[in-house]
């Protein structure tokens, strides 16, 4: 299978982390092997 990479970045409030979570079990439901990293800050 050919590695895929998705990137979901946002500012405080802006749902970057629901829409990686949803997009997170989407996947794992269809069978994928997915890994997830947040990385928090100051922006």
């Amino acid at each position: 299978m050919e590695t895929k990479g998705i990137v979901i970045a946002g500012v405080g409030g802006q749902g970057s982390l629901l829409a990686s979570k949803l997009l997170g079990r989407v996947l794992v439901n269809e069978g994928y092997d997915i890994k997830v990293s947040e990385v928090h800050g100051m922006s």
